[in-house]
């Protein structure tokens, strides 16, 4: 029968553990955020930057480069700060990991549960692609978004 102190230990590792896994879970989170303000910036500029040049070619208005280069220079930022999240977000689950093999090598935790690569960070490259794709686009008037 095992003693209340190694119940205790048991006990605490695991919760340990699952603090790992929750903190995991909340790094997928902020990325999300991230992912919401630069899909809201990329969007954003992407629709001023068409209607100007839809009100442009329907000779409403005459001038139209500042509008348009304002929607790029949005989508640009929504770039931007995509990719800082994407490296932060690696930069924290690479340190998480490390310091999770490390209380799993020295016993303090069983690490039992799976460690997965984040769906969240997969679709924040997807995102990238397809923004850089749309930037590409806007500036060089080729491919699918002109």
């Amino acid at each position: 029968m095992p003693t209340p102190t190694s119940t205790s230990t048991e006990l605490a590792s695991r919760r340990t553990g699952m603090a790992f896994q929750r903190t995991r879970l909340a790094a997928d989170r902020t990325l999300m955020a991230v992912i919401r303000t630069s899909l809201s910036l990329i969007s954003f500029g992407f629709t001023i930057h068409k209607a100007f040049e839809r009100l442009k070619d329907m000779q409403v208005i005459e001038h139209a480069a500042s509008a348009r280069n304002f929607g790029l220079s949005l989508v640009v930022i929504g770039l931007l700060v995509l990719m800082m999240g994407i490296v932060y977000h690696i930069w924290f689950m690479l340190a998480l990991r490390k310091q999770r093999g490390g209380l799993r090598t020295s016993g303090l935790i069983h690490g039992e549960s799976p460690f997965p690569p984040s769906m969240t960070l997969v679709a924040a490259f997807l995102i990238l692609a397809l923004g850089l794709l749309t930037s590409i686009s806007m500036i060089y008037h080729i491919g699918p978004y002109t």
